[in-house]
């Protein structure tokens, strides 16, 4: 059995007895609180030219040239998509519980076909974009990432080899028949049309798609996010799922938030980017620990 998730949160408290040092006093309270660092890397690539001008030059042609062929797509499908969808809703109320204006019998501000109709054009338009963008975002994603790492001022040689925070680590199976089938035969589009289809009925309730979504993307999004942080580290596949499962309610919470942001309609695309800013925030700070942690075995085995 794994110990409790508090006892390696002690090993950090600020308190006289551990003497955690100053530097280190700062990223143990943003640690507690891992969704927040997906709102810094907001705030750090909307303020910082270092990190949105150079994203802006690299997918600046893709999101032209996608909004040109997405507003032309609105203009001739929203009619058509927007009667298909009034058609779906007036013959199956007892699957999606909605009418025109109402959701299970209770008066909403809004015309729901409407609603579903704007959802589903952005979510369109989104993928138009992605398309046009590709390449380019994925490269402005890896620069946020290396130059956030650069703008706290650390070079490789920072990222430590992995260190065990626990004194009894959880025990994970890494090489299971389900990942092997899911890898082999169910890949990662395949995953994504399979959550996607499966999720539609809820995509008509306000919000409920996109909460329901980030939830069930959020280990995944919170994984993907700090791979070249384990790279970095050149961790291995035991020890990543380790350090996952010792800290899963914080990748999970993390990966929601970031999740979140990227299924919005359109701006989600931007959120890609930022989310990359704040994956970097927060592997500096979990780095920052490591390296606390390695010291203080250092300083016991000297004792």
């Amino acid at each position: 059995m794994s110990l409790n998730p508090e006892a390696q949160d002690s090993l950090f408290a600020v308190d006289p007895a551990n003497k955690v040092p100053q530097s280190l006093i700062r990223a143990t309270s943003r640690l507690q609180f891992p969704p927040s660092y997906a709102i810094v890397g907001v705030y750090r690539l909307f303020t910082d030219k270092l990190l949105y001008v150079p994203a802006w030059q690299k997918c600046k042609h893709g999101v032209q040239r996608g909004a040109i062929v997405g507003l032309v797509w609105t203009f001739l499908t929203f009619g058509v998509q927007k009667k298909f969808i009034e058609y779906f809703l007036a013959n199956s109320p007892r699957v999606t519980g909605l009418s025109n204006d109402t959701m299970f019998g209770y008066k909403i501000p809004f015309n729901v076909h409407t609603y579903a109709a704007v959802l589903l054009i952005g979510s369109q338009i989104t993928n138009i974009l992605r398309f046009f963008l590709s390449r380019n975002i994925r490269i402005a994603r890896e620069r946020a990432w290396e130059q956030t790492v650069a703008s706290r001022g650390k070079g490789p040689d920072f990222w430590l080899p992995y260190i065990e925070e626990w004194k009894v680590p959880p025990r994970v199976v890494v090489d299971t028949w389900t990942g092997r089938f899911e890898k082999q035969w169910m890949g990662g589009i395949t995953m994504l049309i399979i959550k996607r289809v499966l999720l539609v009925p809820f995509n008509f309730y306000p919000g409920v798609g996109i909460l329901l979504a980030a939830w069930f993307k959020a280990l995944a999004t919170s994984h993907g996010l700090h791979k070249q942080y384990f790279a970095a580290k050149k961790m291995t596949d035991k020890e990543i799922a380790v350090f996952m499962e010792e800290r899963k309610w914080d990748y999970r919470a993390f990966g929601f938030a970031a999740a979140l942001l990227e299924g919005l309609p359109i701006v989600g695309l931007i959120f890609t980017i930022s989310n990359r800013v704040g994956a970097a925030m927060w592997a500096h700070d979990l780095e920052k620990r490591q390296h606390f942690v390695a010291a203080s075995r250092s300083q016991e085995r000297k004792l």
